[in-house]
């Protein structure tokens, strides 16, 4: 099992930033990716960035590309995410997801068999 604690979140003017974090425990070499994820009310979950483990490689949903930066601290079982810029439409539950198959991505969601609990940013204009 891995367990995945989101924290970071807040409140914050459009045009501000704010970065959070997630820090992983238990079988964390089993994991092969991790990702973020965001979920507004009456919305389905959706893909924002992914970083597959130990790699320089990143993927992005083409709404935050530009303005969020994916990035890992392999000895501290840390994920980040950076986000600049923040726009109100960017308001939701954020989640921190790992997986274990070798695809990492945005994509085959229910692949990612590791959820944190999520932490609220929010947005105002």
């Amino acid at each position: 099992q891995v367990q995945l604690v989101e924290s970071g979140g807040g409140s914050v003017q459009a045009g501000g930033s704010l970065r959070l974090s997630c820090a992983a425990s238990g079988a964390t070499p089993s994991v092969n990716c991790m990702a973020w994820f965001s979920q507004a009310p009456g919305k389905e979950r959706e893909g924002v960035a992914a970083i597959p483990s130990g790699s320089s490689s990143t993927y992005y949903a083409s709404s935050v590309k530009g303005r969020f930066t994916i990035s890992q601290d392999v000895a501290k079982n840390t994920v980040y995410l950076q986000m600049n810029s923040l726009k109100p439409e960017d308001t939701a539950m954020y989640y921190c997801a790992a997986r274990r198959s070798s695809y990492c991505g945005l994509a085959r969601i229910s692949e990612y068999a590791y959820w944190g609990q999520g932490t609220q940013v929010t947005v105002s204009s």
